[in-house]
């Protein structure tokens, strides 16, 4: 046995705000850095808005000031979006981080946040990789929450 923890951490949380607020606060990267629970972005140039599957957009880490090339796998206007981080000029190495939306009605969302690494191929982001817990996604996501219904 193995204490290795699951390779997909998930958190959902309802958020007082309608579904295009919400998303708006999450396809555009540049306002990413105000909700990340996890500390890891320090920024993002505006004018990189998501609207497509194949969109690309480059944040910046808060550790290192590594810049961080985002492909966006899943998309769904108002309801999904989905990337793999790579350093630049490299192939995704296999995590995913995942915002789906489910509006309740015109003022209530419910947000599920995930972060999977089932597919993470570079043993240097594992111990990385290991720390991102419910916990830690639920921290974005009350950040959120608050950026949202503000």
């Amino acid at each position: 046995m193995t204490d290795e923890p699951p390779r997909v951490a998930t958190a959902t949380r309802e958020i007082a705000s309608d579904a295009s607020t919400v998303f708006e606060l999450i396809a555009d990267p540049a306002r990413q850095p105000l909700w990340d629970g996890n500390d890891n972005l320090a920024s993002a140039r505006p004018g990189q808005r998501v609207h497509g599957v194949g969109d690309v957009f480059e944040t910046v880490l808060t550790h290192d000031g590594a810049l961080r090339v985002n492909h966006v796998v899943e998309f769904a206007e108002g309801r999904l979006i989905a990337w793999r981080p790579s350093e630049p000029g490299a192939e995704p190495p296999g995590h995913l981080w995942r915002w789906e939306l489910e509006p309740l009605d015109a003022h209530r969302t419910r947000v599920t946040h995930t972060y999977d690494w089932t597919s993470l191929t570079d043993r240097a982001r594992l111990r990385r990789a290991r720390a991102t817990t419910p916990d830690t996604l639920r921290a974005s996501l009350d950040r959120l929450a608050e950026l949202a219904q503000s």
